[in-house]
């Protein structure tokens, strides 16, 4: 009874009743970690190339992008370039007109000191004509030319010029004396005079008068800027004496 008991178990562990029993190889993790890696290397360069041939069946180049984003860049830094040299260009321009304009500042400064030079002459050769061309009269008294008198900016301010000319009689020697100016103006509908210098210029060296053959005076005075001026007299006294030796009124321009 036990022995066939026995014997049924065995049957059942090694007969054709047995349970099946599967044989599996052994593969290491790394090996299966790499498979992977290499799966989804693969998937992703698919991908990529699926991706590319979509765009490039859609009329996207990325190469032709690439060179046509290139050939801009070039043309770009070309052009930057180019900004440079024509500002270099400009900045050499601009050095050249300061340059020229500072010549032609200084060109007219020239020219205007040649024409004040030649009017100096100008007036000098006529003074030596007069003297030359004046009559035994004339020749023999003092005489008073070219008095002029003319306002400045200053309101109220007037620049006076004149030249004397000293007689003949009296060229071998200096004539000395002072030049008085007689003004006349109105004032709030009334007349008034006054003289130049006044008691606190009687001694001004611009009205005290030295010279030989010609002297030419020039100066400035001033009088109320609400008057109006009507003429100016210049008087030249000789030293020692009380009356003028020669007079000449003019008006301003």
């Amino acid at each position: 009874m036990a022995m066939s008991g026995r014997l049924a178990k065995l049957r059942q562990r090694f007969g054709i009743a047995a349970p099946k029993v599967a044989v599996h190889t052994h593969m290491p993790w790394y090996l299966r970690w790499l498979a992977l890696a290499l799966l989804l290397a693969f998937s992703a360069a698919l991908a990529a190339w699926m991706y590319d041939a979509g765009r490039r069946f859609a009329g996207f180049d990325r190469d032709e992008v690439e060179r046509e984003l290139a050939s801009a860049r070039r043309e770009m830094e070309s052009a930057r370039g180019e900004l440079e040299r024509l500002r270099a260009v400009a900045n050499a321009a601009d050095s050249r007109l300061s340059i020229e304009r500072t010549a032609q500042q200084k060109l007219a400064q020239q020219i205007r000191a040649l024409e004040a030079d030649n009017a100096r002459l100008r007036e000098e050769l006529a003074i030596f004509e007069s003297m030359l061309s004046s009559d035994s009269a004339a020749a023999a008294s003092l005489s008073i030319l070219r008095f002029k008198v003319d306002p400045e900016p200053t309101p109220g301010e007037y620049r006076y010029r004149l030249l004397l000319l000293a007689p003949s009689t009296r060229r071998t020697r200096d004539f000395q004396g002072r030049l008085e100016l007689a003004v006349t103006l109105t004032e709030s509908g009334q007349s008034a005079m006054i003289t130049f210098p006044g008691s606190a210029e009687a001694e001004s060296p611009a009205f005290r008068l030295t010279f030989k053959h010609f002297q030419k005076v020039e100066g400035t005075f001033r009088v109320s800027p609400a008057a109006r001026l009507e003429s100016v007299q210049a008087r030249v006294y000789e030293t020692g004496s009380a009356q003028p030796r020669a007079t000449q009124s003019t008006a301003p321009m």
